[in-house]
């Protein structure tokens, strides 16, 4: 039943269509699911290469058995701003991590960053963070470190004197030019071994075709982000 729990039997088709080599889509749509709901099944239990039906349904399991005792009979989810469905933001809290994941991010790292998506201020402290994701905040420390350094999150000091970790609109911006740059360098590297392997070799025209496909490239990201940078900057009709 779309919108219902995986049942093993589902989760035997998901492991033969990835036999298969079939994409999330298709997938889902012979299971009459969400392709989220696959792709965040996949992404949680090892991933397209490493997913066992078997395991994935016990892992479900477990995690259904752990969340048991933490909800007192007749205890209420805690209330959400604007009247916002609270199950609703948590699967969606969880489809974006998985979504995060796949991009290549780790899966701390993921989590860290989809909090801060989805929260109204777009900031969070370090204990907030450790609270609402219960990790320690060893491992919020370690994934703010490499968020930063990806220039995906900033840090502020408060009235407080407490970091907050920030997202905001100019960030998407400056990630994407440091990614361009990062290919810069890629590209410096590649016209150095043209040099050193002799040009006119079949190595070196390889090199140099790599080096003239990422400098169009860096180039074309570069271009396009300055000129859509006012759109990180305007209120959409719908927010």
């Amino acid at each position: 039943m779309p919108g219902g729990r995986l049942s093993q039997q589902e989760r035997q088709q998901i492991a033969v269509g990835l036999a298969d080599s079939l994409p999330y889509a298709e997938i889902a749509r012979r299971l009459d699911r969400p392709t989220s709901t696959i792709t965040r099944e996949v992404m949680r239990n090892g991933g397209p290469t490493a997913y066992r039906a078997d395991l994935a349904h016990r892992a479900t399991e477990r995690r259904a058995h752990r969340r048991r005792p933490a909800s007192a009979p007749g205890s209420a989810a805690a209330p959400q701003p604007h009247g916002r469905d609270a199950n609703a933001i948590a699967e969606y809290e969880e489809t974006l991590t998985t979504v995060l994941m796949a991009s290549g991010l780790s899966k701390m790292s993921s989590r860290v960053l989809t909090m801060l998506f989805t929260t109204d201020a777009g900031s969070l402290t370090a204990p907030q963070l450790a609270q609402r994701l219960q990790v320690s905040p060893a491992s919020i420390s370690k994934a703010i470190a490499f968020l930063e350094s990806q220039s995906l999150v900033r840090r502020e000091r408060d009235d407080r004197r407490r970091d907050r970790y920030i997202v905001d609109d100019e960030l998407f911006f400056q990630a994407t030019i440091a990614s361009a740059r990062a290919n810069d360098q890629l590209v410096g590297v590649a016209r150095q071994g043209v040099a050193i392997l002799g040009a006119g070799t079949p190595a070196a025209a390889r090199l140099e075709n790599i080096a003239r496909f990422l400098d169009f490239i860096s180039e074309s990201i570069t271009r396009a982000a300055e000129q859509a940078r006012e759109i990180l900057h305007t209120r959409s009709e719908s927010a």
